[in-house]
């Protein structure tokens, strides 16, 4: 029998790992918005932009302005990646208290992504970890644990020893990413048994995209094996530039209207959560593939 939490939480990564891969510019007013209504969606942890230097990923130079002028809640972590020394400069430049940092767990995705081995960037995350102002809360990502394009499976190990640093690093949080879409609720049940003789799951997320249609069964599964973060993007916004056919993360108001009708509880206003994801669409242009949002909203007009 599977056994399920009372309640969880959702991070939403939508302004930044969703809108890092749009090809047409997003204006910041736009995203200053969409911030704005996702706070006002009650989410507990809102990935705002990435300190990134804009000539890789353009859409996201506006990082300190829309961080500036975003309308803060109490409670509610906004934070941004932080992928090197010039990106932390950027960071307490706007007096950014909450990060993350990214690793791959495999060698051949962090290369082609980062343009250094595993190691390497561990030892990377380290000199930002240094950096960070007293009270200052991490997260960190690793990609690629249910499976690689390049690599194929990935050895367990080999997640364990990354994200067993990250936390010796003073991580505060690992978020284990489903990068392409290739986990099964077998794989992810088997996969967090051996992940949680070594990690505390209280300081697990999981991150799953919806490249095969499996990132709600494989959340159900995670919840049965005791994971109680999750994230999501609105619409199913997102997706990987290293990481050939990897699509849009869970839609984050597919899986809140999951678990709200499991009885699960998250804190989440799952009416304002489509609002914000309407918004988005509407400015993008383009039909986004959540599946919740088209149930209520029909045919995206553009």
């Amino acid at each position: 029998m599977l056994t399920f939490p009372d309640s969880v939480q959702i991070y939403e990564v939508g302004p930044r790992d969703g809108l890092q891969n749009e090809p047409a510019p997003v204006p910041t007013d736009v995203k200053v918005e969409f911030v704005n209504r996702l706070t006002a969606a009650g989410l507990p942890y809102i990935e705002v932009s990435s300190f990134v230097h804009p000539r890789w990923i353009p859409q996201l130079a506006d990082a300190e302005d829309v961080l500036t002028r975003i309308s803060r809640a109490e409670g509610v972590r906004y934070a941004a990646l932080v992928p090197n020394q010039r990106g932390l400069e950027r960071a307490r430049e706007v007096e950014l208290a909450d990060v993350a940092v990214f690793v791959s767990s495999s060698e051949t995705h962090n290369q082609k992504n980062l343009n250094r081995s595993i190691d390497e960037s561990l030892e990377n995350i380290a000199d930002v970890m240094a950096g960070l102002p007293d009270g200052a809360w991490t997260r960190g990502y690793v990609s690629m644990v249910f499976g690689c394009p390049y690599e194929g499976e990935i050895p367990v190990g080999d997640v364990i020893r990354v994200a067993t640093r990250l936390l010796e690093l003073g991580v505060d949080q690992i978020s284990l990413g489903d990068t392409v879409g290739y986990g099964s609720p077998r794989d992810v049940r088997d996969r967090m048994a051996d992940i949680a003789t070594a990690v505390p799951l209280d300081k697990v997320a999981l991150h799953f995209h919806d490249t095969r249609g499996t990132a709600l069964a494989n959340i159900v599964a995670g919840l049965d094996a005791g994971v109680r973060i999750y994230d999501g993007a609105v619409g199913g916004l997102g997706g990987c530039p290293y990481a050939p056919g990897a699509s849009g993360n869970v839609a984050t108001e597919d899986l809140v209207q999951m678990l709200h009708a499991m009885g699960i509880e998250t804190g989440v206003d799952l009416d304002a959560l489509v609002d914000a994801a309407a918004f988005i669409e509407t400015h993008l242009k383009k039909q986004l593939p959540g599946r919740y949002l088209r149930a209520v909203r029909g045919a995206c007009e553009v």
